[in-house]
């Protein structure tokens, strides 16, 4: 299974659009701040979606953490927010030790990060629309899963 998986496009996402209609992904992970954006990429690519709430996005009726089962692998989505990722990732880490999960997927920063700590992959996508940190790279993020779980940060040209 071929996983497409952004964050923060905070209403910004038509270059990104452009840059991925060239691929084909089984599913989106829409990590928050403008779920609006993750539906509308769901329905521009046809593809099934899940969909977080961030902090940019009050008064939506999506949930703040989800955990999903793929091929008997365990994934936790959050957009970060509320484990205070712009300090590091220890909090993350420990809830998705607590879950018991495999991969650990978060957004709210806007820079991209693909991390395994202990067992556990972390990966924020960063961000297509308005990124940050020293790099500052248009991002997003593509999750494999058959027997292993592959995690890569794509830049858009």
């Amino acid at each position: 299974m071929k996983i497409l998986v952004v964050s923060d496009t905070h209403g910004r996402y038509d270059k990104f659009l452009k840059h991925i209609n060239k691929e084909k992904f089984d599913a989106i992970f829409h990590l928050g701040d403008y779920v609006e954006d993750g539906e509308y990429i769901s329905k521009k690519l046809d593809i099934q979606s899940t969909i977080i709430m961030g902090n940019g996005d009050y008064g939506k009726n999506y949930n703040e953490d989800e955990i999903i089962e793929i091929n008997g692998k365990k994934i936790f989505l959050t957009h970060g927010h509320i484990y205070n990722v712009r300090f590091g990732v220890s909090n993350l880490y420990y809830r998705g030790k607590e879950l018991g999960v495999d991969l650990v997927l978060f957004g709210h920063t806007h820079i991209p990060i693909n991390v395994k700590e202990n067992g556990i992959r972390i990966m924020n996508p960063g961000s297509p629309s308005f990124p940050r940190g020293r790099d500052i790279k248009y991002t997003y993020g593509i999750v494999s899963i058959e027997k292993e779980i592959k995690t890569e940060i794509i830049e858009l040209e």
